[in-house]
């Protein structure tokens, strides 16, 4: 069975849910998906890529997401971002008109999200990776006791997180947050079939800022460069 590989500092944070009986059988279902020939988003390599992006000792800001794309060349381990080339996909879409409401800021020509997750914000799906053309083909395979154990890290910092919770299913995920010493912004989901009732709007980026700035932390910087590597 083929063992995760983690950056060091999330490998060691992570150790005893690397164990659980739950990610063993995640680890086997999914060596046995790809040896029967399945297409996997995204690719192996890009599974953990919001972790080695987005170091434990950095996160500032966590953005929950649900599964990944399951169109070819849109998972690249990020939630809501896709690589450089792809166009944005709706709901992308609708964070940017957001963004630039809350902000003032241009809309990028591109879905790439990089520049975000190295500043500390953790784009984080519950489930990692998922069958092309089968939309949430791998929950309930191990993934999301997995991402609950990095929630439950991230929550045991010191110091004060942005949680930036759209969606139903994001606000149950995040249900054990301590929101006595975090932020948490919920709102509806960015989707085209809720955005307007309660995402756009929600001004969640100038929040999420002044919050940090009151906690004597830095302010992400939001903007997205027009050229990406």
């Amino acid at each position: 069975m083929t063992a995760f590989s983690l950056p060091q500092d999330w490998q060691t944070a992570l150790r005893a849910a690397l164990v659980t009986p739950e990610t063993l059988a995640l680890q086997g279902f999914l060596d046995a998906e790809l040896a029967a020939g399945k297409t996997i988003f995204p690719p192996q390599d890009a599974w953990f890529r919001a972790l080695e992006l987005t170091p434990l000792d950095k996160v500032r800001v966590v953005i929950l997401g649900q599964d990944p794309y399951h169109g070819p060349g849109q998972a690249h381990g990020l939630c809501f971002s896709v690589p450089p080339g792809v166009r944005p996909p709706p709901s992308l879409t609708n964070i940017y008109k957001e963004l630039g409401s809350d902000l003032s800021l241009p809309r990028p020509p591109h879905g790439f999200l990089e520049h975000w997750a190295r500043q500390g914000v953790l784009l984080l799906n519950s489930v990692l990776t998922v069958e092309m053309a089968k939309a949430a083909s791998h929950s309930k395979k191990g993934w999301e006791p997995f991402t609950d154990a990095i929630i439950a890290r991230v929550n045991g910092k010191a110091e004060p997180v942005v949680f930036m919770l759209w969606g139903a299913y994001a606000h149950k995920k995040a249900a054990t947050v301590d929101g006595r010493r975090h932020l948490l912004l919920k709102a509806v989901h960015p989707s085209p079939l809720s955005a307007h009732a309660g995402f756009l709007g929600c001004k969640h980026f100038s929040q999420c800022n002044a919050f940090l700035v009151s906690n004597r932390l830095p302010p992400i910087d939001w903007t997205l460069p027009n050229v990406v590597p």
